[in-house]
């Protein structure tokens, strides 16, 4: 009897993390059948040589093993191939858009995997480890009383769901994200300023944290009117940072080398991105983004009275933020929210009533990823660069 209650309480305890590996993996592997299967048409859409290069191919996935093979050295990165990869040309200093650490990562396991599959199973497994930090951090701080749910449910967002099924930055980047602000509400000033470098080592955006950091900082000292010398480590941040900048200058002699890559997003002002005419953006239909705008607003309201203020003030700097982008893409730029929206609005996405319409509308989910995935490809025809 002594055997089988712990036997319940070690199932208890780690059946959760389980589910979420499994959930995880397997409505991956669900958004792959139609590539894996080689289907010449799928659902209505007909597409000829329907198979798993258009996974490999999602933009910008393959781009970044372009750096990982060569390390941003200029004179391996002019392949042949490449430089007209998107009808345009693509530079060596166009690389510098693609920060170094999730090439790195990609490097490293290239040994492994091979160099196309390692950018998908890295992409993958920091998606596992994303989802389980979520799950222990919504549980540690006591944020819902369905944690494992609301995991669940932060992984099926649609633009989500692709973006962690491709080659993508963004699951690591989030990872990042996530434990830098748990440390920092654990008062672990220093791994809160070395996971934030890293994210800036990730993607540029990275660098809000140290303004987050710096206004919770602020509301302190004004209550304590105390200072904390530990503070000082979150300079980690703008010094991971610098040190891309570093390494670019010494591989491209050009220190903002990331400024002048060409593929830099303009934020202009406010809302920049209803503007058909803007060179990211080429449509007019952008009527859910106004949504999602509403949405995350709602997010730094709802967190505003929240006693983890590094919540609420990651939600209002990055949302600032989000709203000068002019690229048609803010449901992926926004992505960093998205965790944050599932703890503000915890009691609606765990309730019934969400989790039923969730569930009538997971087809519609994958219908709109494969549509997406369909046609969010790069014309690669030789593959010999990225193998």
């Amino acid at each position: 009897m002594v055997k089988f209650i712990r036997y319940m309480k070690l199932y208890n305890k780690f059946f959760p993390y389980f589910l979420i590996i499994f959930v995880t993996v397997v409505s991956t592997l669900i958004l792959w059948l139609p590539y894996i299967l080689k289907q010449p048409g799928w659902l209505g859409l007909k597409i000829n040589d329907f198979n798993f290069q258009y996974i490999y191919k999602q933009f910008d996935g393959a781009l970044y093993i372009i750096p990982a093979k060569t390390l941003y050295e200029v004179k391996k990165m002019d392949i042949p191939g490449v430089g007209f990869i998107l009808s345009l040309p693509l530079s060596p200093g166009y690389f510098a858009a693609h920060l170094p650490l999730y090439p790195l990562i990609i490097r490293l396991f290239a040994t492994v995997f091979g160099y196309l599959k390692s950018m998908l199973v890295m992409n993958i497994l920091f998606t596992i480890i994303l989802a389980l930090f979520f799950y222990f951090l919504v549980k540690k701080f006591k944020i819902t009383d369905k944690p494992l749910i609301l995991t669940i449910v932060l992984l099926f967002l649609p633009r989500f769901l692709v973006i962690r099924s491709v080659g993508a930055p963004e699951s690591l980047f989030m990872l990042l994200i996530l434990v830098s602000i748990y440390f920092f509400e654990k008062n672990k000033y220093l791994y809160a300023g070395i996971l934030g470098g890293l994210a800036t080592m990730t993607k540029v955006p990275g660098i809000l944290l140290f303004g987050v950091y710096f206004f919770v900082f602020v509301e302190k000292y004004l209550l304590t009117k105390k200072f904390n010398w530990q503070w000082l480590n979150i300079l980690f941040i703008p010094l991971g940072l610098a040190s891309v900048f570093f390494f670019y200058w010494i591989r491209y002699g050009d220190f903002f080398a990331f400024f002048h890559t060409a593929a830099t997003v303009p934020m202009p002002y406010p809302f920049s991105v209803f503007n058909w005419q803007a060179k990211w953006v080429g449509t007019a239909w952008l009527e859910e983004i106004v949504i999602y705008f509403f949405i995350y607003g709602l997010t730094a309201i709802y967190l505003f009275r929240s006693k983890y203020r590094s919540f609420f003030y990651f939600s209002l700097v990055f949302l600032i933020a989000t709203m000068f982008i002019q690229h048609r893409d803010i449901s992926r730029y926004s992505l960093p929210l998205w965790p944050f929206a599932c703890i503000a609005f915890e009691k609606f996405f765990t309730s019934k009533k969400f989790l039923i319409v969730l569930l009538i509308i997971i087809p519609a989910i994958y219908l709109y990823a494969w549509n997406f995935m369909s046609y969010n490809v790069m014309p690669i025809s030789d593959w010999k660069p990225f193998l």
